[in-house]
């Protein structure tokens, strides 16, 4: 087999079958690998997009699972997708991943995608009935079919999925109160103001939200939940979903003797310590040229993005991994969008639109360099933001304050 053969033939399994998983299937096709693709997932449905199950799949009983391809699409395109079945060991030595259903797959390369699972709370009740997480489709059905009680539900956890959660559980007519742990909503990934316009907008909608609140027991009768307690509080609950954050799943990892650090650890290819293992998505830690720090991030920009680039590796066209991080979350009608990466922030510039009920904050490291920019309902802002990092233009603090200043001006 000569070089240029191999790098579009051989045998390459895929483990985890989410957003990043697929998408490395798909840019393998794209990229004309002509060797066999094996996709590992351990959901009984068809690969399917995860943030709509926070929102319009919970707000919807008439809304379906949204697949990232059609089962046709695997056939069509000679990728053997293996479902429901889960990788239970990796034999590196041998290239050999063994199966659950006892089955074995040689393998070429091995990509691990298994993403990461909701967080869990060793507290008295919390394996109780009624008790919520919402990671995957069979979660959100049973949050869904909850909803339609009109009950109370008490939302543990004021991140992402938690607050989406609130606001469509909310518009739905259920009673609703958050209890975050910290001292304010989304307190990891975006600046105070964001914050707080979030949690008055929620308060206005009849949310109850209490902070540096956290969880020391749920109340259960009959292992039905009648509250939760937080300290010397009760909340009346009849429902309660956790929110908390989310853990890699980087176990099958740790078994094979893979390096791992809150994730799996890769280089600036995705390749693991091992040879031929690579990993992507929510899984991975990396270095990242933003930060010069080794981070793991947790979206679906980032997992198909870095399936992209590592499909151009194997297939023989590797470039460094600069893509510009962005995230997003509905909640309500507030449209919260992030780009870049703040953690090194020493300077924050906030501009507001009260007539659009808009708001951005930018955040700059210590060398005046704008590094994240977090918005509500500000599109126009995000995407500058987008090619601005990219670039590496930072408009003055004053530019960024003045809300009638087309930020994007600076692009051309």
């Amino acid at each position: 087999m000569t070089a240029t053969q191999s790098q579009n033939t051989g045998d390459i399994v895929i483990i985890g079958a989410s957003h990043a998983g697929v998408q490395m299937a798909v840019s393998l096709r794209e990229a004309d690998f002509e060797g066999s693709i094996t996709l590992i997932s351990d959901d009984p449905q068809t690969p399917y997009h995860r943030p709509p199950l926070s929102k319009a799949f919970l707000k919807d009983e008439n809304h379906g699972i949204q697949v990232l391809r059609a089962e046709q699409y695997f056939d069509d395109n000679n990728i053997r997708l293996i479902k429901p079945v889960r990788a239970v060991q990796i034999d590196k030595e041998n290239g050999v991943v063994m199966l659950d259903n006892g089955q074995s797959l040689e393998y070429w390369k091995l990509i691990i995608a298994t993403g990461a699972r909701p967080r869990s709370i060793d507290i008295p009740g919390i394996d109780s009935d009624e008790i919520c997480q919402l990671r995957d489709y069979n979660d959100a059905q049973l949050l869904r079919k909850a909803a339609r009680s009109g009950k109370k539900v008490v939302i543990v956890g004021g991140g992402f999925i938690g607050l989406e959660a609130a606001a469509t559980l909310k518009y739905l007519g259920m009673d609703v109160c958050v209890v975050e742990a910290a001292p304010r909503l989304m307190g990891r990934v975006v600046a105070p103001q964001i914050s707080q316009f979030v949690l008055e907008k929620f308060q206005s909608m009849g949310i109850k939200v209490f902070l540096d609140t956290p969880i020391s027991q749920i109340e259960t009768e009959n292992r039905k939940v009648s509250g939760v307690i937080c300290g010397n509080q009760k909340f009346s609950a009849d429902i309660v979903l956790i929110g908390i954050g989310v853990i890699p799943n980087d176990e099958l990892a740790k078994e094979a003797g893979l390096k791992t650090e809150n994730g799996i650890v890769v280089d600036a290819h995705f390749q693991t310590s091992a040879d031929n293992i690579y990993a992507i998505g929510d899984v991975c830690v990396y270095e990242h040229w933003l930060t010069g720090t080794r981070i793991r991030l947790e979206s679906v920009q980032n997992a198909t993005d870095q399936a992209k680039n590592l499909a151009d590796t194997l297939t023989g066209n590797p470039q460094a991994y600069r893509a510009v991080p962005w995230f997003w979350s509905d909640q309500g009608d507030m449209k919260i969008q992030m780009v870049g990466l703040s953690h090194n922030s020493k300077t924050l510039v906030t501009r507001q639109n009260p007539q659009r009920a808009s708001l951005s904050a930018f955040h700059y490291d210590e060398n005046g360099r704008l590094i994240a920019i977090d918005t509500i309902n500000s599109p126009a802002d995000h995407m500058a933001g987008r090619k601005l990092i990219e670039a590496g233009i930072s408009p003055t603090a004053e530019q960024a304050a003045d809300a009638d200043f087309r930020i994007k001006s600076l692009l051309v």
